[in-house]
C-alpha cells in the first residue's frame, strides 16, 4: 500500500458558517471551497494548511452519518484521511490484514476524490479514510 500523505482531517460541526468564521478569523486560514455531497447528506468546507487540508462537515439531514455522529459524540474530530495511489489495492491489502472495511469499493467524495472508509473498531477508534485523486 502506498500512502503518500495525510489528505485531510475531517471535523464534524453543527454550523458550517460559524465554524468557517473561526478558522478564517481566529486561525487566519482561508476557506477555498464549499461543496455539498448529497449522497452522504453532508456539506463540506475546505482549508489548506501546508500539504494537508482541513475538511469541516455539516450534516444536511439528521439521519446522515455526520448528523448521527454529532448526536452521539458531539462536534469534533470525525476522521483522518490518507492519500493513496491505488485505492482499490489499498482496500484489498487492508482487508487481507484483517481490518474491517466500511466500504469494500470506493465511492465518490468531495473534491472529486474516490474515497473509502475503514471501520473504527478495527483501527483503534479512529475512523480512517483512503482517498485517491483520479
Amino acid at each position: 500500500m502506498d500512502l503518500t500523505h495525510i489528505e485531510h482531517i475531517g471535523i464534524a460541526v453543527k454550523n458550517l458558517n460559524d465554524s468557517i468564521s473561526y478558522y478564517e478569523n481566529v486561525l487566519g486560514l482561508k476557506c477555498y471551497a464549499i461543496e455539498e455531497v448529497k449522497e452522504q447528506k453532508v456539506k463540506t468546507a475546505f482549508f489548506h494548511i501546508g500539504q494537508t487540508k482541513i475538511e469541516l462537515l455539516e450534516s444536511t439531514a439528521p439521519e446522515g452519518p455526520i448528523g448521527k455522529f454529532i448526536e452521539k459524540k458531539g462536534e469534533g474530530l470525525h476522521h483522518i484521511a490518507f492519500a493513496v495511489t491505488n485505492i482499490e489495492n489499498a482496500l484489498q491489502e487492508t482487508e487481507a490484514k484483517g481490518i474491517t472495511l466500511i466500504d469494500k469499493k470506493p465511492r465518490k467524495g468531495a473534491e472529486g476524490l474516490d474515497i473509502a472508509f475503514l471501520h473504527p473498531k478495527a483501527t483503534y477508534g479512529v475512523l480512517t479514510e483512503f482517498c485517491e485523486k483520479k
